[in-house]
């Protein structure tokens, strides 16, 4: 019963991985005050551009660099139409989310379903990884795991402690306020959208070079749509948004392992478990019936002209 519990608690991590670097980009990016529907299509982007660099190179690294810039300039193109030319921001993410999933199939078709020679493999930390059950859980992971353990509490304290967090803050309250004070509120509002969606392509790359090593059309299987309700969930932070990235991972794999133990039950069942947790998270956590103020930022999708202050 350990070794289930132990081998349930890790895979639910590594699951936890594929949606928690998406969530915690949108995050950065709806506090400043744009709102990103297409984190699905950005995903397939990453993961398809990650495991084709690896098929062809043998290149981890060189691999994980693509993504990153496949999804910086991404962003680049969604700040440009949201920010500049001030397009709504529901129908430009719309618009990236079926762009990305058939711009991902098309460009990996020839590649469907092989598997490539490397990919992020697990290691063990020393000394960490020999601590009885925490060890195995936590400290026998692979490097997107490791690094979500240093992003987590980084992205809080750059938030909540630091005078550039203060601003992102401000920028999706109060852009007009930042504009007086002499900020470049369109120069950070691009930088935190391309941020964003770089880290929603590392979640994509996620599953590609790391959870699997081949590569398949719509791979992500929602995973997208959970990072984007985790942004709510989490009430926009991103400690709060580790927390239900694990419960989502758990529910998952849970529904994974019970197709062993209750057979009977059809396999569709169990696949929507986290969708339907996601549903009830959101309802019991941003439901009018709650009457509690809420985190949102005020200036989300709100465009902003310096020429209507």
């Amino acid at each position: 019963m350990t070794t289930f519990i132990i081998s349930v608690c890790a895979s639910a991590i590594v699951y936890a991985a594929s949606i928690l670097y998406a969530a915690i980009g949108e995050i950065f990016s709806q506090r400043a005050g744009i709102m990103n529907l297409g984190l699905e299509g950005i995903m397939l982007m990453g993961a398809v551009s990650g495991f084709m660099t690896v098929y062809y190179t043998n290149n981890i690294w060189l691999a994980l660099l693509v993504v990153i810039l496949v999804g910086t300039l991404l962003g680049l193109l969604f700040a440009f139409l949201t920010v500049t030319l001030q397009a709504d921001q529901t129908v430009c993410g719309m618009a990236f989310l079926i762009f990305g999933g058939g711009l991902s199939g098309f460009i990996g078709k020839n590649v469907t379903g092989i598997a490539s020679a490397v990919k992020f493999e697990k290691f063990s930390l020393p000394i960490l990884s020999k601590i009885p059950v925490i060890g195995e859980i936590f400290f026998q992971q692979d490097i997107f795991v490791y690094l979500m353990y240093l992003i987590v509490p980084l992205s809080m304290i750059y938030i909540y402690k630091t005078r550039p967090g203060l601003i992102l803050r401000s920028l999706g309250e109060n852009p007009a306020a930042l504009d007086t004070a002499g900020i470049p509120i369109f120069s950070l509002r691009y930088a935190y959208v391309m941020f964003g969606c770089a880290m929603t392509a590392i979640s994509g790359a996620c599953i590609s070079l790391s959870y699997t090593n081949f590569w398949n059309e719509g791979m992500t299987g929602g995973k997208g749509w959970i990072a984007f309700s985790l942004v709510a969930f989490s009430r926009w932070n991103p400690g709060f948004a580790a927390l239900g990235a694990l419960l989502f991972g758990t529910i998952s794999i849970l529904g994974i392992n019970m197709q062993i133990f209750l057979p009977g039950i059809p396999s569709q069942f169990y696949g929507m478990l986290p969708y339907a947790a996601t549903i009830i998270a959101l309802v019991l956590t941003t439901g009018s019936f709650r009457k509690t103020h809420t985190d949102e930022p005020a200036a989300l999708c709100q465009k902003y002209d310096r020429e209507d202050r």
